[in-house]
């Protein structure tokens, strides 16, 4: 469930020094926003943003940027922002459709699509963050030996993931239907809100780890 829209957060994230603004004209450049030659990894749909952040303090010597379309949730991620700084985390409030348009070819290291929008209509599979689609699109921004990591708990969107794989470029490198009873791939894993939530309900977590 989204946040309503908070009055105001839109003038709110257009002046705060975390958000980056104008995006397109970043493109090829992104190194230069770091200030750094480390590599840069992209959360989609990146919520309050809990799971960039932990993962920004537990590797400082990795660029982490995080895309949110909607200000309301966005402007939460802020907020934790500013009671605590990280100088290796940015975010974009955007549309992922357009990704092609900000980043260049293999400028992104690692992709994480985390309880992403599920688009239950068929006629919205299109949509679907992990569908042919976005794939393809992946795939022009991720470095060669790139990889994407997808998460959810909507057994529908997951099977739908899977299935998608088959017609593109892509392999699964690791695959579970019950994340936190998988020892090897709970290994590393940073929980979202939205994971803990679920997990806590009882509701198994399903992930993949795919590459080219």
């Amino acid at each position: 469930m989204r946040l309503r829209n908070i009055t105001g957060s839109r003038e709110v994230i257009a002046e705060n020094e975390f958000v980056i603004h104008d995006p397109e004209k970043r493109r090829g450049q992104w190194k230069s926003v770091f200030g750094n030659d480390r590599p840069i990894r992209l959360e989609i749909g990146m919520g309050k943003g809990r799971f960039l952040m932990t993962l920004a303090v537990q590797h400082p010597e990795i660029n982490y940027l995080g895309i949110e379309k909607y200000s309301s949730v966005l402007l939460r991620a802020l907020q934790k922002m500013e009671e605590d700084p990280l100088p290796n985390l940015r975010f974009i409030r955007m549309d992922a459709e357009y990704i092609t348009d900000v980043f260049a070819e293999e400028e992104i290291d690692r992709i994480y699509l985390n309880f992403s929008d599920p688009w239950p209509k068929d006629r919205h599979a299109k949509r679907r963050l992990p569908s042919r689609q976005f794939l393809e699109r992946y795939d022009q921004i991720l470095q060669k030996d790139g990889i994407i990591e997808f998460k959810t708990d909507n057994r529908g969107l997951f099977d739908f993931a899977v299935e998608e794989i088959a017609e593109t470029k892509w392999k699964i490198d690791a695959v579970t239907y019950d994340l936190h009873h998988d020892e090897k791939m709970m290994e590393g894993n940073v929980m979202t809100e939205y994971e803990e939530r679920f997990s806590s309900q009882g509701n198994p977590i399903c992930k993949y780890v795919i590459s080219r």
